[in-house]
């Protein structure tokens, strides 16, 4: 039986837990990163080609198989919720950091108009938000980022791919500047 290497790194990208740098790609089936490139683009047109219920995303560069989002409602039938799901607040802090990065604790409570520093630990925790650094002011508070794992998480290749905020949004951010 002749290994089709197009095959091999479907069924490797299928068996990985988590997104996968093409250069690991590259060494596991002992190929050059530019020929494991042309075999991501060659599975990404068949999915699409064929109506796959998956497609491949590139979360922080790196390649993951995952399911479409139309059919969202279906995979959460077969799955059970996992135990580790968001409050609103906590996907309200998160939605900030996402879309004001870097922020400090400082600013998300000013804009939430209440403490946030729990919930920024458990973002922390969950993996979703990272330290970036400190503010070079008095007191040199820490700036927040998101993760990779943010952008696996919400199905996203990069922060370009969130959805753009509200006019309402963008008109009180106005504002108050």
């Amino acid at each position: 039986m002749e290994i089709q290497p197009l095959a091999a790194l479907e069924a490797c990208l299928f068996a990985a837990p988590e997104p996968v740098e093409p250069d690991i790609l590259a060494e596991v089936l002992d190929l050059r990163v530019s020929e494991v490139e042309e075999l991501i683009s060659q599975l990404s047109e068949r999915y699409e080609a064929e109506e796959s219920g998956v497609r491949l995303m590139r979360p922080g560069g790196r390649i993951q198989v995952r399911t479409k989002s139309e059919y969202a409602f279906f995979v959460g039938r077969l799955l059970e919720p996992e135990e580790g799901n968001l409050s609103p607040a906590a996907l309200e802090v998160l939605a900030l950091v996402a879309y004001r990065q870097p922020i400090t604790r400082p600013e998300v409570d000013e804009f939430r108009g209440v403490q946030s520093s729990h919930l920024l630990r458990r973002l922390q925790a969950e993996g979703l938000v990272i330290d970036v650094g400190r503010m070079d002011v008095p007191g040199r508070p820490k700036m927040y980022g998101t993760t990779d794992r943010f952008l696996e998480q919400f199905g996203l290749e990069s922060l370009e791919d969130l959805p753009p905020l509200p006019e309402s949004v963008d008109a009180s951010e106005k504002a108050g500047e």
